[in-house]
């Protein structure tokens, strides 16, 4: 389990989306070879921490998926069985 006192509070508070466009923006700065080395760390380890924050989210959203079941051709909702 990813851990979330590491991930800053401006990271925590953004949606999956507005993470990952952020991420995005990280690798294409880190693929231009345009930044230097201490950029790259500095950068490199936001992104981790967005790719931790956007696995939590997904984690989250599976979570909430799995307790739909079929059940005799019925949708219904159960408990997510999470430990």
């Amino acid at each position: 389990m990813p851990d979330t006192a590491k991930i800053p509070a401006d990271i925590t508070a953004m949606s999956f989306e507005e993470a990952l466009k952020e991420l995005e923006q990280i690798v294409e700065k880190l693929d231009s070879g345009q930044v230097d080395l201490d950029q790259s760390i500095e950068i490199y380890t936001r992104g981790s921490q967005l790719k931790q924050h956007c696995e939590g989210k997904l984690r989250s959203a599976q979570e909430r998926v799995d307790k739909i079941v079929n059940k005799n051709g019925t949708l219904s909702v159960e408990p997510a069985n999470v430990e």
